[in-house]
């Protein structure tokens, strides 16, 4: 998961004779595109100069529920715009291009003075970094962002040209884009089409886009090699033995009662009736991958086999500083700060993670506006980071959306939510006191729920405009809540900041650059949503006692959906059932490759050697499952999963008659 400044160029040129140029690489980087929906998103790409986005349909689930209605279900029936008229606006999708970075690391760690304690370094990181922001430009095209690196070894300014105007353009119906269902998920061989476009606008017409990707008809072949670039959520292969032991036994487990819980309610939601189930589908879908996914990372770190492989790595890196007299002084203490600093740290996960509205919408629009009036008033540096200046414009975007908010999901969710808080933490806690007073937590959510104002996006935008005073006034219920919390969550998360991460990054730094002192620059920085090459070959791979081909076909999805006799979740729509004969079976379907990939690598383009798509990644297998905290090597059968370039041609043309589109990936006018 390599930065776009420092690419594995030795390594490509060695392995598979591969040297690009830098406009190669600035070609790739800026046809790729990080989309933002609300606390989710993952990767897209252009591929034509009208603004034609290219992604995963689950990446675009989302919106394709918010523009659903009852009547309409654009998620089970699949949307396709025959004219650009008929491209429908997303309601608060966002999209970014990383268009330029630079290293401001010197920058970042001179503003901290020598022997400064790791509360008052974090603060005077916190404030060299938003002023690093704010100098640079940000409006409502251009978003400028300090991202941190290799746990603060180094800090980039990462500048984005901003998109906010996105249409539906074609998503399939979601039974073909997961087919096989959770059966099928993190395996292999797949079926599935799972592909939606989408168009950016500027100023009321699709942008003109000077970098884009072109397509190529043929797709890949069998051992080919192939670059992905994309925007890897998060990985932990940096992190220390004891950080890592922390997430093992607390974090993780932890995480997964979070996601348990909000899928519970919401599966209990979807069952009373039709419509709610419609309006809980796309959710649940995504917190059962958010599941499956955990579960397979959790089995690595339990596995003693891959954790003896995490103890040799840091072992090895601290023999080499222990054998160095000059890095022994400078970094072995850094370690035991880390361990020093976790010791309290289980005791307080519990409350980090359940003191929060925002497992609503509504509830973190209330979360936001209150955080919003007390934070504005202090100066730019010393703010929570969603309130900073350069986020005003990403803030008024998240509090502003127009998409449908439902009053009975968002109360069962807020019910649903304090209760777990209640179960977790107990009555006496201070959260749960502030949330419920002495009302159950049923009763508390339809109070606040039951009478709120907030759905209304005039109200929002009035207590926005209006700024600290016209919140604080405010005595809508759910606010009211929201402001009651708020106390409770900054001192947590003041705690977190002096106590934790404020040594996480002080010893992190140290740790790093013990690491470059040891290793140089051939180690890359874990993932953290930030844009990322990867690279490997389109292979197959043995399991067990039989071969896996590097690819599937039409022919095989017919034949597994037959198998099981066209039964959930192996049925397929009627427009696949009906046109099966018009369609080339032995045109490629998914295929597998090594490239590096983990959650927010969906929609990822995969390229070749002529930045020619040849595939659209959107899965992994088993395999690759515990490589978000170590990198599992490609001879453990580890794969990534896309869609073929050539199915996609193939299914638009035969299928969804959409040949306009197709018109526009082959460059035909």
């Amino acid at each position: 998961m390599w930065t776009f400044d420092n690419p594995p160029r030795a390594q490509w040129k060695e392995r598979y004779g591969f040297e690009p140029t830098d406009a190669w690489l600035d070609h790739l980087r800026l046809s790729s595109v990080r989309i933002v929906d609300g606390p989710g998103g993952g990767t897209a790409a252009f591929v034509s100069p009208d603004g034609l986005l290219l992604t995963n349909q689950h990446v675009a689930a989302g919106q394709l529920q918010k523009s659903s209605t009852a009547g309409h279900d654009l998620v089970r029936d699949g949307f396709f715009a025959r004219t650009r008229a008929d491209e429908l606006k997303c309601p608060d999708l966002e999209a970014l291009v990383l268009v330029s970075y630079e290293n401001v690391t010197d920058r970042v760690h001179a503003a901290v003075k020598p022997g400064a304690s790791d509360g008052d370094a974090a603060a005077a990181r916190r404030a060299a970094i938003a002023a690093i922001e704010a100098t640079s430009a940000n409006s409502a095209e251009l978003r400028s962002s300090v991202v941190t690196l290799y746990s603060g070894g180094e800090y980039w300014l990462h500048r984005y040209k901003r998109y906010t105007d996105i249409r539906l353009v074609f998503a399939p119906e979601e039974q073909i884009a997961y087919f096989g269902g959770d059966y099928d998920n993190f395996t292999f061989p797949r079926h599935d089409f799972d592909v939606s476009f989408l168009r950016v606008y500027e100023n009321g017409r699709p942008a003109a886009i000077e970098h884009y990707l072109r397509w190529s008809a043929a797709g890949p072949s069998d051992g080919e090699f192939v670059v992905l670039s994309g925007v890897p959520g998060a990985t932990d292969r940096l992190l220390t033995l004891t950080q890592v032991r922390f997430q093992r036994d607390v974090g993780n487990p932890l995480q997964r009662k979070v996601w348990e819980s909000r899928r519970d309610t919401l599966e209990a939601y979807a069952k009373t009736g039709h419509e709610a189930a419609r309006r809980a589908g796309a959710t649940i879908r995504s917190l059962e991958n958010s599941l499956k996914r955990l579960v397979g990372q959790q089995q690595g770190l339990e596995s003693p086999r891959f954790f003896a492989r995490k103890e040799e790595q840091e072992r090895a890196l601290r023999a080499a500083v222990s054998g160095n007299p000059s890095w022994q002084r400078q970094y072995s203490g850094a370690w035991d700060r880390i361990d020093t600093a976790y010791r309290e740290y289980p005791e307080k996960a519990p409350r980090l993670a359940i003191s929060t509205l925002a497992v609503s919408r509504l509830g973190n629009v209330a979360s936001l506006l209150a955080r919003y009036a007390e934070e504005i008033g202090r100066p730019d540096a010393t703010r929570l980071d969603e309130i900073r200046d350069s986020r005003r414009e990403a803030l008024r975007f998240t509090l502003l959306s127009t998409a449908p908010l439902y009053l009975d999901i968002e109360e069962a969710m807020l019910a649903g939510w304090l209760e777990e808080a209640q179960r977790t933490l107990g009555a006496g806690d201070p959260f749960v006191k502030a949330a419920l007073g002495d009302r159950s937590p049923s009763e508390a959510a339809r109070a606040a729920i039951g009478a709120t104002t907030l759905h209304d996006v005039n109200v929002r935008r009035a207590l926005l405009d209006g700024g600290a005073e016209a919140i604080r006034a405010s005595e809508d219920p759910l606010l009211a809540m929201a402001r009651r919390v708020e106390p409770v969550i900054r001192e947590l998360r003041v705690w977190q900041e002096q106590h934790l991460r404020s040594v996480d990054t002080s010893a992190g730094q140290q740790i790093a650059a013990a690491r470059f002192a040891v290793y140089g620059r051939s180690v890359y920085p874990d993932a953290n949503s930030t844009l990322r090459l990867g690279f490997g070959r389109v292979a197959g791979y043995e399991e067990d006692t039989t071969l896996v081909p590097w690819k599937t076909t039409f022919h095989g999805l017919y034949d597994r959906a037959e198998g099981f006799s066209g039964k959930p979740p192996f049925d397929l729509p009627e427009r696949w059932q009906a046109g099966r004969e018009k369609l080339n079976l032995s045109t490629g379907l998914n295929f597998v490759y090594t490239a590096d990939t983990i959650g927010g690598n969906s929609g990822s383009p995969v390229v070749n050697r002529n930045a020619e798509l040849v595939g659209l990644n959107f899965d992994s297998n088993q395999q690759r499952l515990p490589s978000r905290y170590l990198y599992v090597d490609e001879a453990d059968g580890s794969r990534a999963v896309a869609v073929h370039s050539a199915a996609i041609v193939e299914a638009l043309i035969k299928l969804y008659d959409a040949r306009p589109v197709v018109a526009e990936l082959l460059g035909a006018r």
